[in-house]
């Protein structure tokens, strides 16, 4: 059973979401500040985590809003790979594209359907899940990417990837120099994916760092203006 870790200050929030992922088959572990959220992450190791980003500070502690709680998530050795969904009231385009370059997998504005966010927990959830048909391993000079496994190794050493990081370098490493739309990026992703085009530089931006071996590398995906990203076959 997987287990998923509910971060909102709202009780109602957490009551009404709880519910509807117990039902579809979810374990769930609920937390109602950033502190909290850290300690229970932690503790539960959960499959993903929902994560408000407008969160309060405790009294007498240091305020930890959900960017702060993300990027937390995503220094954590061993399981910086946790996928992450954002809910967001705010209407600043700006503070998702934040959310997204800190490593978020998806973002659901409030207020929002619960059948709407167990879908998309479900469609993050089949991301990260390995593939049964692997197609063998992709190799690209340093890079291999095991797409059965899903594991991603750079200069001999694994990277953790997002489930949203790993599907588009799999996209892009299976047909080396194809230029993809930032909408072909967004459809590999799964229709239950809803994003802005946008998004998806703030995915590559992150990837792209994770995958560089020095810094005067050739990047291994290229942007071709005007069109979209390529995957660099390099020898």
């Amino acid at each position: 059973m997987k287990t998923i870790l509910i971060v909102d200050d709202e009780p109602e929030i957490i009551r009404v979401t709880r519910g509807y992922l117990e039902r579809a088959g979810f374990r769930v572990v609920a937390a109602g500040d950033g502190t909290d959220a850290l300690a229970v992450f932690r503790r539960e190791e959960p499959d993903l985590v929902i994560l408000d980003l407008n969160l309060p500070a405790p009294p007498d502690q240091e305020p930890l809003d959900g960017l702060d709680v993300a990027r937390a998530i995503r220094r954590d050795r061993g399981r910086s790979s946790t996928p992450i969904i954002m809910l967001t009231a705010r209407v600043d385009e700006m503070d998702r594209v934040i959310g997204l370059e800190l490593g978020a997998d998806d973002y659901v504005p409030k207020p929002f359907s619960p059948r709407e966010l167990v879908a998309r927990v479900r469609a993050v959830l089949r991301r990260a899940a390995p593939s049964p048909d692997n197609g063998g391993l992709i190799r690209a000079g340093q890079l291999i990417v095991d797409p059965g496994r899903r594991l991603t190794m750079i200069g001999g050493r694994s990277i953790e990837l997002t489930p949203t990081e790993f599907t588009l370098l799999l996209t892009m490493a299976r047909a080396p120099g194809q230029v993809f739309s930032r909408a072909q990026l967004l459809d590999a992703l799964g229709p239950d994916h809803e994003g802005l085009e946008r998004t998806v530089d703030s995915h590559i931006k992150n990837l792209r760092a994770k995958i560089r071996i020095a810094p005067r590398q050739s990047e291994l995906i290229v942007t071709v203006f005007g069109a979209g990203y390529k995957f660099d076959e390099q020898d």
